[in-house]
């Protein structure tokens, strides 16, 4: 079981190109699981059945994770006796039929276009300050907002990813996947402004990368997040995290009347399906503006309605 385990997550890192954090988070799945099937009497793979893999979730339950949890761990189990049936290491699959619990879709979280603009004038004002953070902290939101990368996106930028010329940047996201991305005025303005600021923060342990932490390193995902959170908080608008910062610009960017599959490729992602979500908040924004604009939106017969009175999620 244990040669098996780490082959699967050699497959994982070498094969298919998963980031540390997923082989990890496959790792503590997989070990959970197999360590509740040998405590239920499995001398190995062979002996695993579909009742071991939905008594394992059912001890996965009652421990109180949330059910977005659950169907995570489902997966990673049904990954990887997929994975043993396909290598002729067992001659069934049990996780073929583990279901996994419906987690409720909730839409993410989004400033709206005045919101966003209202951060990004305080970055910049926070910026007048002359010191390198603030220069560092307003290109480090105006990317964000401005490309739609991920945090860790952002943090891996070295500083060959610019093309300060063409407006581009070349990032590395999930499945070690290579794209460009495009970059506006302000977000150009704020980090030639870093730019010429980079250097009172580097040192030894800076190497190539674009923004530094006030030691000097590579700057940090957790200290990214903090930026934005403060920056938020002060700015006035809702207090997010850099991820809304890339949610908001999916959404505004289908609301300008990009189509998915450009979107799909600016955000990176594998699927359209996942891109597809953003049209659902688009959605639910339109219908809380007809709600509040239309003089025929709402009537005394629909009062109670919710759909009514754009009510998100309906």
């Amino acid at each position: 079981m244990s040669d098996a385990r780490d082959a699967f997550l050699v497959h994982l890192s070498d094969e298919r190109r998963c980031s540390g954090h997923t082989v990890r988070a496959y790792a503590g799945d997989v070990e959970s699981l197999l360590d509740a099937c040998v405590a239920r009497g499995a001398g190995g793979l062979a002996d695993v059945s579909l009742a071991h893999l939905r008594g394992w979730l059912a001890q996965q339950n009652s421990a109180g994770l949330s059910r977005a949890t659950l169907a995570r761990r489902a997966a990673s189990a049904r990954a990887f006796t997929a994975w043993c049936h396909r290598r002729g290491l067992i001659d069934q699959d049990p996780g073929e039929r583990l279901a996994s619990p419906q987690v409720a879709r909730v839409l993410p979280t989004v400033l709206g276009a005045d919101e966003a603009s209202v951060l990004m004038d305080h970055a910049a004002v926070a910026a007048d300050d002359g010191a390198a953070v603030g220069a560092r902290d307003r290109a480090m939101v105006e990317v964000l907002y401005g490309t739609g990368i991920r945090v860790a996106e952002l943090c891996g930028l070295d500083l060959p990813s610019i093309d300060r010329g063409e407006r581009t940047l070349r990032v590395r996201g999930k499945g070690d996947r290579e794209r460009t991305v495009p970059y506006g005025g302000p977000a150009a303005r704020a980090l030639d402004h870093w730019w010429t600021e980079r250097d009172r923060l580097r040192s030894e342990r800076s190497g190539q990368a674009l923004f530094l932490g006030v030691r000097g390193g590579r700057i940090d995902p957790r200290t990214v997040r903090a930026v934005v959170h403060r920056l938020s908080r002060q700015a006035g608008v809702p207090e997010v995290a850099p991820h809304a910062l890339r949610h908001s610009a999916a959404t505004h960017v289908l609301e300008g009347g990009a189509d998915l599959r450009s979107v799909q490729e600016l955000l990176g992602h594998a699927t359209l399906a996942t891109t597809q979500r953003y049209t659902h908040v688009s959605v639910e924004r339109l219908r809380a503006t007809f709600a509040q604009a239309h003089p025929r939106a709402v009537t005394n017969e629909d009062a109670g309605d919710p759909r009514a009175a754009g009510t998100p999620g309906v």
